[in-house]
């Protein structure tokens, strides 16, 4: 099956990946499950977040699917960081860059005050170098987490998208939530393909990205519907 772009697949990402050509997404930006077992205060929580076995797999996928001397970008748990990083570099990534983002507010207190989120920028062959460079810290916008429990800016995915995407590229989130990523691909005129496990956060995403389509002026940029179930 030829993977359909603009579309979010409600599927497990180790199903759906497989079916992507290889090298035919420009970049990836995603923000997988943390193995934190993370539930918020109204109970919500994040599919496979307790177990660790779909990472390497995963970022093997992403690897593969991704175009030679490109980019990915991939936030992380920070307790966990050594498994992040074992995944990626037997992927084939080598580690480039760390962006932090800090936070006007504190999201837990224990020992400190946790009061930023971080990603690390991955290469995957030796992507030329970016003029002007993108600064590795950028200031993060409290999103509410009103359509998502770890929901992510678009201020700060739109940064990311714009840096490390090429005009017209393809953008994937195999980890897609609310749809965020993808929103920020479509909104600076990139392709995409996101896949998201869970039925609510799928439902969720693919609203956002019809109301979107739907609000466009010239009524020339295609409806984006469900794409395949697998």
């Amino acid at each position: 099956m030829i993977m359909t772009l603009n579309a979010i697949l409600h599927a497990d990402c180790l199903r759906a990946l497989p079916h992507i050509p290889a090298g035919s997404v420009n970049f990836v930006l995603t923000d997988p499950p943390y193995l934190a077992r993370y539930k918020s205060r109204d109970g919500r929580k994040v599919p496979n977040d307790d177990s660790d076995t779909w990472l390497k797999p995963a970022f093997g996928e992403i690897f593969r699917v991704l175009e030679r001397n490109r980019f990915c970008v991939s936030f992380y748990g920070w307790p966990h960081a050594d498994q992040f990083m074992t995944a990626w570099r037997e992927a084939g990534f080598r580690i480039v860059g760390h962006f932090v983002f800090p936070k006007r507010y504190a999201s837990s207190e224990r020992f400190v005050r946790y009061q930023h989120e971080g990603a690390y920028l991955l290469a995957k062959g030796n992507p030329q170098l970016s003029a002007p460079a993108i600064s590795d810290v950028i200031p993060w916008e409290y999103t509410g987490n009103t359509l998502h429990p770890t929901q992510k800016p678009l201020s700060v995915l739109s940064r990311l998208v714009e840096a490390f995407s090429s005009p017209g590229g393809t953008v994937l989130d195999p980890f897609a939530g609310s749809g965020s990523t993808l929103v920020a691909a479509k909104k600076l005129g990139r392709s995409y393909i996101g896949i998201e496990l869970d039925v609510e956060y799928h439902r969720i995403a693919t609203e956002r990205l019809q109301k979107l389509s739907a609000s466009a002026s010239t009524g020339s940029t295609p409806a984006y519907g469900r794409g395949p179930s697998l």
